[in-house]
């Protein structure tokens, strides 16, 4: 019969308590080597969640080096043009503690960061944040209370960055079937994809 884990205690009969150095290897600023490796990420993800406790995981992509590490204890990133639903924005009006997971191309470990974030209008930085030209009329701040590692099993089990076990792209459900699946719009799948197509090649 299935049991269900309610308890940290019920969870360390099957997990045993990490060593010193894992349990304690979170540290509250931005060291040299972390910096490098967040300003090495052309992506992270950014999860967030709302007032009710729902949570929300959002994408975020940019050459390398768009994340501006400000000082050692705060980093900002801009709010670049996306689907209008703001869902990471709104959630942080309404709770600021965010979670970032930076990854660079090719490496397995990742440079985790939980803080408190903020929205910001006209920053003095908005100009080093432009692409193509665009300056973001929105940047998040994000000051860091716990920075650390994540070593590279996750990557190294689903041998994300080994090009011999990537799908054929046609074979993987494409973006207008998916909103086609989910919505059960009448609208073609192919109509779709040819609209985002199109926003995406005028991503700023």
């Amino acid at each position: 019969m299935m049991r269900v884990i309610g308890s940290e205690a019920e969870l360390r009969e099957y997990v045993a308590p990490p060593p010193r150095f894992i349990a304690e290897k979170g540290i509250d600023h931005i060291d040299p080597e972390s910096r490098r490796f967040i300003e090495m990420s052309p992506f992270f993800l950014l999860a967030t969640s709302a007032a009710d406790g729902t949570c929300d995981v959002s994408p975020r992509g940019d050459p390398a080096g768009s994340v501006l590490v400000l000082d050692d204890r705060t980093l900002a990133f801009a709010d670049r043009k996306g689907n209008g639903r703001l869902d990471s924005l709104t959630n942080l009006l309404q709770r600021p503690r965010v979670g970032m997971v930076f990854m660079v191309p090719g490496s397995g470990d990742t440079v985790r960061v939980n803080g408190r974030a903020r929205i910001v209008a006209e920053a003095p930085y908005l100009d080093r944040l432009a692409m193509r030209n665009v300056v973001p009329q929105l940047a998040v701040e994000v000051v860091v209370e716990e920075l650390f590692l994540h070593c590279a099993r996750a990557f190294t089990r689903s041998r994300l960055w080994d090009t011999a076990t990537w799908p054929v792209k046609g074979d993987v459900p494409s973006a207008g079937r998916i909103a086609k699946s989910i919505s059960g719009t009448e609208v073609e799948a192919e109509v779709i994809d040819d609209a985002l197509d199109l926003a995406a090649a005028d991503p700023y």
